[in-house]
């Protein structure tokens, strides 16, 4: 992540290595040993960045997403990561992810496919790496969002909760008829 500014005469080469280089910096001893203190190269935690910094327009609530994705992890379930199924679709403006977008035949698609899927899903914010490294440590395993249309998430340690928190966050969708 990063701004990079170039003339319009960069060679490819040039390109390449001045991203390197930004690349090579970022990755600090620090920030490293934190990707393996959660078990992640730092390929990974750029996925798990990606989808982070897609599933919140709210940072303040980064570290908490990350931490329930790492919990999914270690506990082997599917992530479940709607941004993913937007990837995968190509559809960036799908609210709803039900029905045929659920099965879409992609290695994007986290309700099929446990794990992370092959790479990210956009470019993280430094933010959503960061936050993702120092992820929150709870017991959290779900998340949705607000039924306020707030921006913001209810997070639960148990379905039949998180199911009360999608159903009320559906309810709030139809009464906008939106689909």
């Amino acid at each position: 992540p990063g701004s990079y500014a170039f003339l319009w005469n960069t060679s490819a080469p040039e390109l390449f290595g001045q991203m390197h280089r930004r690349y090579i910096n970022f990755w600090t001893e620090d920030r490293r040993k934190a990707a393996e203190k959660l078990g992640l190269s730092t390929s990974e935690v750029v996925t798990l960045a990606s989808i982070v910094d897609e599933e919140s327009d709210r940072p303040s609530e980064f570290r908490r997403i990350a931490g329930v994705y790492l919990n999914r992890l270690r506990k082997g379930m599917p992530l479940q990561a709607d941004p993913t199924l937007r990837f995968a679709s190509g559809n960036d403006d799908l609210r709803r992810i039900s029905g045929a977008v659920l099965n879409i035949e992609s290695p994007y698609n986290t309700y099929r496919n446990p794990g992370l899927p092959p790479g990210p899903i956009c470019t993280p914010t430094i933010d959503a790496i960061d936050s993702t490294l120092s992820a929150e440590r709870h017991n959290y395993l779900y998340f949705c969002a607000r039924s306020d249309f707030s921006g913001y998430h209810s997070f639960a340690s148990d379905f039949s909760a998180h199911q009360r928190n999608a159903r009320a966050y559906q309810r709030a969708l139809n009464a906008m008829d939106v689909e």
